[in-house]
Formats: structure tokens, sequence, C-alpha cells
């Protein structure tokens, strides 16, 4: 993670998505906005929870940890979308993973200025309200997904959400090394039906492997494939 000095950025941001009409003018001098690179952790399961923050630009992947240590998608967010206000809501410490999956810019706020701005200001309580509970929806949504839906879907949605972009080496045909163990914890199989499914995509010519690298060669046809992506 690294501050981007550069206010005139952190204004246009602030303009673009009409956050001035959602937090008190008070605020705007204890915002700072961040940089994370890909595969770069935001926050992490179980840590303090000091900052509030707003996605701005680029993607992100969310996830949980169990006690045994496997792990779930729970979803993929673009921008606007927040993170760390269930937990300033409930004062609790991190609930999920946040993990950059491309390159991403946040605006950051520490709750203790939100307690002493926002705590009692309509518009932010609004839409705080508005946030918190299409997240409890989607994550609702999320874990039927993952009961309901094949492993051949769940992972074609998995490697579009993860290229959904030009700027993804997986969207121009580019190799991407995959941990294939992570991953099957990830969209909730388990390692050997992963490559049974890994391997069938690869004969119908929707990716490709090489040297544990996953190269997308059809995303058309993991589109149709996934009918919907289940993870966003």
């Amino acid at each position: 993670m690294r501050e981007i000095q550069n206010q005139g950025e952190l204004d246009n941001y602030m303009e673009n998505f009409q956050l001035d009409q959602v937090f008190p003018s008070q605020l705007k001098a204890h915002f700072h906005l961040y940089a994370f690179e890909q595969g770069e952790s935001i926050c992490r399961q179980g840590e303090k929870a000091d900052y509030l923050y707003v996605l701005v630009e680029g993607k992100i992947k969310i996830y949980t940890t169990s006690a045994e240590g496997k792990t779930l998608i729970l979803s993929f967010k673009t921008p606007l979308e927040m993170i760390g206000d269930i937990e300033f809501v409930r004062e609790t410490e991190i609930l999920n993973t946040v993990e950059a999956i491309t390159d991403v810019v946040m605006i950051g706020v520490h709750k203790s200025f939100l307690h002493q701005y926002a705590d009692k200001y309509p518009p932010f309580l609004q839409f705080l309200l508005q946030v918190i509970t299409k997240k409890f929806y989607i994550k609702n949504a999320s874990m039927s997904f993952n009961l309901l839906y094949p492993v051949e879907v769940r992972l074609a949605s998995y490697l579009l959400s993860i290229s959904f972009d030009e700027k993804d080496p997986l969207y121009n045909g580019d190799s991407k090394t995959m941990n294939l163990k992570d991953t099957a914890n990830l969209i909730g199989t388990s390692y050997r039906h992963l490559n049974r499914v890994i391997q069938q995509f690869s004969l119908d010519g929707l990716i490709e492997r090489r040297k544990g690298a996953i190269v997308v060669k059809n995303r058309e046809g993991l589109t149709n494939l996934a009918s919907r992506n289940i993870y966003e």
C-alpha cells in the first residue's frame, strides 16, 4: 500500500462518485487516497479495523477463512464499494479478507473521525444502511450459489471474475499462475474435482494449461457456461 499525495485526484474521485453528498464536509481534511497493487491484501480477517475504505478504482476479491483454514469466495467488487463498514458499525475486527485483483485505488478515513463527524449525519447513515443491507443480500446469495451451482459454473464464473477487463493478463490470453488448491478452496470444491473440470475445459477449448498457468482461450464460451457471473 502507498498513499497517493494528490489532492486534485482525491477531489476528482469525490466529485465523480458524489461522495461529497454522503460524507459531512468536516471529514474532507481527514480523507486519504491509497493505492494497492494487484494481489496485495487490503485487510485480513481477524485484524483490527481502524479504517473505512471506499473503492474508487479497480477490482477486489472478498473471501472468508474457516477455523480449519479453508477459504471460500464471497464476492468480487468494483466501484463504488465500502470496506470496513460493518466493522465500523459493530466495532468488531475485520470479518473477511479483501485482496486486490487488479491495481486498486481507495479513499480511506480513520474510524475515529467518522465517529466524531459522521455518526449522526443522515446522508452518511442512509448510505451506510444501503451498502450493508446489499452486502448481506449478496452474502446470502453467494452461499446458496456455492451449494446449488455445479463446479463447472463456479470455475467459469471465477475465471471471468479474475479476468474482467483489458488490464488483466487473462483477458488478453496471457498466462496466469493459479494455485489450484487455493482455487479449489475458494470456489468450494476438492482439488481432484477441480482438476477434472480444468481438464474438460481444456478439451473443450475454453482454457489452456501451461506449466502451472491458466490461459483463457474462449471468454464467450466461459460466459455461456456461467450464464451469469454468480460471484458479482
